[in-house]
């Protein structure tokens, strides 16, 4: 009988070890592999190695965009991470805008797990031109880029602050933003990314710049989600800049299983200080942004925002 309970002892240890050693593997979707969103991935999949000893290892994939990370949500099945933002689910549950007539019954089992960096909006004026709010851009040349969200939210803001028709818009690929703002080739460029923005951290070192600033009531007709840029975070920003961003939100699917969604939520918010030592992009994410969710939160994610004391909406 005391052998017995040996070897049953022994097993039991085995067992138990090989459950904790076990690798869990995920495969992260995020977006083009030129795009911060990208690089983020890569962060995030080291940081999960790191903060789990090497029992989480995340498998980044390349991705054309938001949407394609949505519809893949359908074929998908274990442990499928993806990076959208929150209103595109609620537009893939209703068969609405980009989603009409391919609405599917998988898109409600997707389930949210931490936001990350927002696409921030950054309209961005050299020093010499002496613009400080959007009334100053008229007459000036504006680079918006073509077919990005920075390039056509660009544009629905300058006609909806009266501005469509009285700038001129500049003939030139957004990667030639800072020197066509250095030569006055261009008097400012729009650009969303997270922030710090690499080209708007350069522009303001190198050129001078300034990055307006939005009215509440601008923030208001925008109908996108108010964002502060703090005081420093450009050389020569001596102010908080409001504007508007795009919140984005790490999702998964009902596949995966609790103890797994909690390990990644918890593994991800204990290392975001490191995270944030070695990308500031990191620094501006914080609990707060649960309130950017618009849908359910994944029960194993939830788990742990319970246990840190973390506000949950009545739908999350």
């Amino acid at each position: 009988m005391k052998l017995l309970n040996i070897v049953m002892g022994i097993l039991f240890a085995i067992g138990l070890l090989g459950s904790v050693s076990a690798e869990t593997r995920i495969t992260y979707k995020s977006a083009k592999s030129t795009s911060s969103y990208y690089q983020m991935a890569v962060e995030i999949a080291e940081a999960m190695k790191q903060g789990s000893e090497g029992n989480v290892i995340v498998t980044v994939e390349e991705s054309q965009g938001s949407v394609q990370n949505v519809m893949e949500a359908i074929g998908r099945t274990n442990n499928y991470v993806f990076t959208t933002p929150p209103v595109l689910i609620k537009l893939a549950r209703g068969g609405k805008a980009m989603f009409k007539d391919k609405s599917n019954p998988r898109f409600d089992e997707v389930k949210a797990l931490f936001p990350i960096p927002s696409l921030t909006m950054h309209f961005v004026m050299s020093k010499s031109s002496g613009v400080t709010s959007f009334d100053e851009m008229e007459g000036k040349t504006i680079l918006l880029g073509k077919g990005s969200f920075g390039a056509k939210e660009g544009a629905k803001y300058l006609k909806l602050f009266g501005l469509e028709g009285k700038v001129k818009l500049a003939e030139v690929e957004l990667s030639n933003a800072v020197p066509a703002l250095k030569n006055g080739q261009i008097d400012g460029f729009v650009t969303a990314g997270s922030f710090p923005a690499p080209n708007v951290i350069e522009a303001a070192a190198s050129a001078g710049a300034n990055v307006i600033s939005l009215s509440d009531e601008q923030v208001k007709a925008s109908k996108r989600t108010r964002l502060v840029i703090p005081a420093g975070t450009y050389a020569g920003q001596g102010n908080d800049i409001i504007t508007t961003s795009l919140p984005v939100v790490a999702f998964t699917t009902a596949d995966m299983n609790n103890d797994t969604a909690y390990l990644l939520t918890k593994t991800y918010w204990e290392n975001k200080k490191s995270l944030g030592e070695a990308a500031k992009w990191w620094n501006g994410v914080s609990l707060d942004m649960l309130d950017n969710i618009l849908t359910d939160i994944h029960p194993g994610a939830k788990k742990y925002y319970q246990e840190v004391g973390a506000k949950l909406a009545a739908h999350h």
